[in-house]
């Protein structure tokens, strides 16, 4: 009813808030306070200096609600450095809804309150944007519904920079991942140089370099300034509409310069320093929303970073960056060689389980072929459970854009997946118990609470001591897909070092499998005696491969040439079809589960015809 909210904002952009208006307190949504646009947040506050009640601090009426604060006599600063809202914003979690809120309200703060943009400004306005640029909460972006958030974050903070007013000539404004600089520039002014050296993530810089050549200098027909904003963290998260599978390999460079000036040298370091693909300078498009190859190309390459030379079009080309092939290559071939992978794994996982269920009391009779089926049963249950997670997190991730689900996916999906390696480290283990330690009689219930804890206990303490350790910090997920982030955190670690130290084991595991296997035709000069014996070794070598997990070993071959096709395909080709290795290798051909299936089927038409 007209009346003056005392805090027209709450400190925490989402939930309900409590609002005292006068003497009544009201309860508004976080959707209805969104919509109050920046520039009323600071006429409503300039109008609490002359309310009777707003002077002092506390109103004549009532106390304060939740949520609600008086207001000093120092708050006619606020709309000068906008002092009054930083404390609010920073003090909010950056979750994507929050990011999606903080990004409207730089926009709307560059465009209604650009004027005299003073050093404290800029830096209130930097304080900002570094908030929800910080390498620490970039996987939370993937969550943001407004696909074109982080362009429309770029071209805000292009925008108010452009305008800050220089003091003295120069001018430097330093936040962990962003940084401003600009220079009063003129004919007679040698080649001007602008130096980035900028936090990443917690375990490195990175550096970027922008010169204005002196032949462009002489270019400019009176004084001007040129105004250089740099983002460390900023490409990882820019939504392109261009399906080319390349990323950005280094900090995004914007400028503001005047008109004349038409061509800029920029020097990247690499994020990335261990690929040996060329890089392709790049300019941002922001009407198009797309890295665009024309704007830019490369004066020099080497291992660690690439010098371009860019055209600066104040309308079309304003920042730039460098773009490397992602580690694998995206290939029609390896989506359809997944998606058949894991519909047959999947269906013979089943038919494994449903075969292991109807031949159970036949083929456990003796202690060591229970222990061998119970782990055939658990491998091909987890596996089963992980290949169905596996599609459900891409869609999670496709689709709902659901944090929290997207956690709980990939926590799981850990989980499951280190199941099947810790399973296959106990098959590794019954098998060298089978063949060495002969007289050593193991029970059952004994067997069971060892292999329990093995392959449920240490995958389970393994997952949520990775999801307590790097969720607090926003670190657990990596952007773009539900799974265990690399690049900030180094979580994937608590995958992958468990699963390639079970398959070394059991590699080990089936080399004394073949000195066992191959012993009886040493020194036995019978030529039929020796080709038995290589083939009984190669039969148990393609057994014992699919159901110890040696065929992921293949994924070193992708890491070492990480741009091989070949190399992904093979990769993909024996572990989207384990599943089917599992049930033809463990099961079809283990000559019991055989026979009872023959009489199994034998008996079920006789049955039907009787």
């Amino acid at each position: 009813n007209g009346a003056i909210c005392i805090q027209p904002c709450s400190p925490s952009f989402h939930g309900e808030t409590s609002f005292v208006c006068e003497d009544r307190k009201w309860q508004m949504l976080s959707d209805a306070c969104a919509n109050l646009d920046v520039q009323s947040l600071f006429q409503v506050r300039k109008q609490l200096e002359h309310h009777p009640f707003g002077g002092k601090g506390k109103p004549e009426h009532g106390t304060p609600g939740d949520g609600a604060k008086p207001f000093s006599a120092g708050n006619h600063s606020c709309q000068a450095d906008f002092s009054c809202i930083i404390e609010d914003i920073l003090s909010s979690p950056a979750i994507p809804g929050n990011i999606a809120d903080i990004v409207e309200l730089l926009k709307k703060i560059s465009l209604l309150l650009a004027d005299n943009v003073t050093r404290e400004k800029m830096k209130s306005y930097s304080r900002i944007a570094n908030h929800i640029l910080n390498s620490s909460i970039i996987s939370n972006w993937a969550f943001v519904k407004d696909r074109n958030a982080s362009s429309i974050l770029l071209d805000s903070v292009n925008s108010f920079a452009g305008k800050l007013l220089l003091r003295n000539g120069s001018e430097s404004i330093q936040e962990p991942f962003i940084a401003t600089k600009g220079y009063s520039i003129h004919r007679n002014t040698s080649g001007k140089s602008f130096d980035f050296s900028m936090e990443f993530n917690s375990t490195g810089n990175i550096t970027g370099h922008m010169v204005i050549p002196d032949e462009e200098l002489l270019r400019l027909p009176r004084a001007s300034k040129a105004i250089s904003i740099a983002f460390p963290t900023l490409g990882a998260i820019l939504e392109t509409n261009q399906l080319d599978p390349a990323i950005v390999n280094g900090m995004v460079l914007s400028v503001s310069l005047p008109e004349e000036l038409q061509n800029i040298l920029l020097t990247f370091e690499k994020l990335n320093k261990l690929g040996q693909a060329g890089a392709q300078c790049v300019g941002w498009h922001s009407a198009e929303q797309r890295w665009d190859p024309r704007a830019c190309e490369v004066r020099a390459h080497n291992v660690s970073t690439v010098v371009c030379v860019c055209a600066h079009r104040r309308r079309t080309y304003r920042s730039f960056s460098i773009l490397m092939s992602p580690a694998a290559p995206r290939s029609s071939v390896l989506d359809y060689i997944t998606r058949v992978g894991l519909g047959l794994s999947i269906f013979s996982l089943v038919l494994c389980l449903v075969i292991e269920a109807v031949v159970w009391h036949h083929v456990t009779k003796t202690e060591i072929t229970y222990m061998r089926h119970f782990c055939l049963v658990n491998i091909a249950a987890s596996l089963l459970v992980a290949d169905v997670l596996f599609i459900l997190a891409a869609i999670v991730h496709n689709a709902t854009l659901n944090y929290q689900l997207c956690v709980a996916a990939t926590f799981f999906l850990h989980f499951f997946y280190l199941a099947l390696f810790f399973w296959m480290f106990t098959l590794g283990l019954l098998i060298l118990y089978g063949l060495l330690l002969i007289f050593l009689k193991i029970t059952r219930s004994v067997f069971l609470a060892a292999a329990f804890s093995i392959g449920y206990g240490c995958p389970l303490v393994i997952s949520i001591l990775t999801v307590a350790i790097t969720e607090p910090k926003n670190g657990y997920l990596r952007s773009g897909a539900c799974w265990l982030n690399w690049y900030e955190t180094k979580a994937l670690l608590a995958f992958v070092v468990p699963a390639l130290s079970i398959i070394v084991v059991n590699l080990i595991v089936v080399v004394v499998v073949m000195v066992k296997t191959g012993r009886s035709s040493v020194g036995e000069g019978c030529k039929s005696q020796d080709l038995s014996s290589m083939i009984r070794v190669s039969k148990n070598v393609a057994l014992l491969t699919p159901l110890l997990g040696l065929t992921w070993g293949f994924g070193l071959a992708t890491i070492i040439d990480s741009r091989s096709l070949a190399f992904h395909i093979t990769f993909a080709l024996l572990n989207a079809f384990q599943g089917f290795f599992i049930l033809l290798f463990g099961t079809l051909l283990d000559r019991k589960v055989l026979i009872l299936d023959y009489m199994n089927i034998f008996y079920t038409l006789r049955n039907c015809s009787l």
